[in-house]
């Protein structure tokens, strides 16, 4: 990761699923430079399983600050609908297709990137 960043990495942003292992996390954030950041939202270590084991020292001698942060906020889904509601959000750049229940294969199918499936009983 050094060697892909030359000049030094600034801030890492942990999104790694649960299965990931802690040492991948843990490579990830020891790559940080000095006065470097670390966001820290993915699911390691949350099925059990070793800890991340930082090493302190190296945390307070380079400066280095931590944040955990649970994906978003609580109210986070709820906002985002009012921005939707409000006419602040566009959400034209999603296919939204409708469906009857007795189709759920064809949804299925439909499915995919910036494509919304809608199931209607």
């Amino acid at each position: 990761m050094r060697q892909a960043a030359p000049g030094g990495i600034d801030c890492v942003l942990d999104l790694l699923p649960l299965s990931a292992p802690t040492t991948a996390a843990r490579a990830t954030i020891m790559a940080v430079r000095p006065y470097g950041r670390v966001v820290l939202m993915g699911g390691v270590g949350m099925l059990g399983g070793p800890g991340l084991e930082l090493p302190y020292p190296w945390i307070m001698r380079d400066c280095i600050r931590i944040l955990g942060q649970w994906m978003c906020p609580p109210e986070a889904a709820t906002r985002l609908a009012a921005l939707v509601r409000a006419g602040l959000l566009s959400l034209d750049q999603f296919d939204v297709a409708e469906f009857p229940l007795g189709e759920a294969n064809v949804a299925i199918a439909h499915a995919g990137p910036f494509s919304m499936t809608v199931l209607k009983p």
